[in-house]
């Protein structure tokens, strides 16, 4: 058999596959050789057919089904020891004129190629790196919720300043339709709380949500809209009142300290705001990666420039679903997809270029150190190795949780990297400044 690949482009190629007798005749004889005693011919008894009559009979379906297996075998064996990156898989073209017959049989593949590329990690880009922290008003609103949390709710019946309202916000229109529970003092003007006071359970009080918050991001929180229709939505919104509560704060003493953070680890109010500044700014910086990832990432997808298969890969998507896609519906999914693939090919790139690789070891360990963390929070604050690496056995017994777990530890390396060598400016922000600079405003 003869085997060559006929370059289109950087990106796309063929292989040409040029079949002969030799290749396939041993096999299909011994199948015929095989078949004689089943054959069965009219006139004939059973075994007794004439070896001719049953070439004629069945060695056209025979040689096509050896040749078949020849193919795909050289196929898979020249793709392997070529060594080529393929994106998806080898389509077979079409060839209206092929004859069984013939005394060589051409068989030709397209195949689309990974680009050759490289990613300069570090050009000169505008990202910022936030470190967030919790100023005063988020560490005092967050006092003024542990008080109200774990107060006594004093149910009422005529709603008054100051007091806690439940109920649903309805709106047909937007789809809105979220039970939610609220102080008035949430709202940005005191007309609108104004509204609700001296109202019952039962009653139906109707707001606007344009310029109903300080910030639009709240109809995301107490509504439910959706990110982008939160800017400037204008439209009216019932509330029933299902409910109606004071609350008599609990107060700041040891017995609530020990409740929330274990006997003795708070004993004063500046313990609290600290321990709360600690926790708020863990998670803040936690939400800081993922927007330093992401910017990064976006910045190379949008910097870096290779061509991608587009075409072939429109064919394939073509082949490869339960349904068949027409090359329309083929086409709206590449687009859709094209970016993910670039990413995928970028994170790729960018962990070969700095010679970092997942090896299995790195996932136990990063899969125990969210069990740690996960055991931490339910009190078990020191659990034996036996335990997490029982639970990590476990964890990575699920292929469903491995390809997760994995996603995950790429993503911290590649975080690492970037980190290092993307060289992004620091800037320190409150957690308000940050969601507004997240929401691109």
């Amino acid at each position: 058999m003869d085997i060559k690949r006929v370059a289109l482009d950087a990106v796309n190629e063929t292989i040409v596959m040029t079949v002969v007798h030799m290749d396939y005749k041993g096999q299909v004889a011994k199948r015929i050789n095989e078949k004689m005693p089943l054959a069965t011919v009219k006139g004939f008894r059973k075994g007794a057919v004439p070896k001719d009559l049953v070439e004629k009979q069945y060695g056209k379906a025979i040689k096509q089904e050896e040749v078949k297996k020849v193919v795909d075998l050289a196929l898979e064996r020249y793709v392997q020891s070529e060594r080529l990156n393929l994106l998806g898989t080898p389509l077979p073209k079409i060839n209206e004129n092929f004859n069984w017959d013939d005394e060589e049989l051409v068989f030709e593949y397209e195949i689309g190629l990974v680009p050759n590329f490289e990613i300069d990690l570090d050009a000169k880009n505008n990202i910022i790196k936030y470190i967030v922290t919790a100023d005063d008003k988020l560490i005092d609103g967050q006092v003024e919720r542990i008080q109200k949390q774990f107060g006594k709710a004093i149910p009422q019946e005529v709603v008054a300043a100051g007091f806690d309202v439940s109920g649903t916000f309805f709106n047909i229109e937007k789809g809105i339709s979220n039970p939610t529970t609220f102080s008035l003092a949430i709202f940005k003007d005191k007309a609108t709380a104004d509204k609700f006071v001296g109202k019952q359970v039962g009653d139906v009080v109707t707001v606007n949500t344009k310029g109903l918050f300080e910030d639009d991001h709240q109809l995301m929180d107490v509504m439910k809209v959706a990110h982008d229709d939160v800017h400037g939505l204008d439209v009216d919104v019932d509330f029933t009142i299902e409910g109606i509560n004071s609350t008599e704060v609990a107060e700041l003493n040891q017995e609530l300290f020990d409740k929330l953070f274990g006997e003795g680890k708070v004993a004063s109010l500046e313990d609290l705001k600290a321990k709360i500044k600690e926790d708020a700014e863990s998670q803040f910086a936690q939400q800081a990666d993922q927007k330093l990832l992401s910017d990064v990432t976006e910045f190379l997808i949008e910097n870096t420039k290779f061509d991608l298969p587009s075409q072939f890969l429109i064919k394939w998507l073509q082949t490869v679903g339960e349904k068949q896609l027409t090359p329309e519906e083929a086409a709206v999914e590449y687009a859709r997809s094209e970016k993910g693939l670039r990413f995928q090919l970028i994170e790729g790139k960018a962990l070969s270029q700095s010679d970092i690789k997942i090896t299995f070891e790195d996932l136990k360990a990063f899969t125990a150190k969210n069990i740690r963390v996960q055991m931490a929070q339910f009190g078990q604050m020191n659990p034996t190795d036996e335990e997490v690496q029982g639970i990590v056995a476990r964890v990575l017994s699920n292929q469903d949780e491995v390809k997760k777990l994995s996603d995950q530890v790429v993503a911290e390396k590649l975080l690492e990297i970037f980190k290092e060598k993307a060289n992004p400016t620091t800037k320190e922000v409150t957690y308000e400044e940050f969601i507004a600079a997240s929401y691109g405003e």
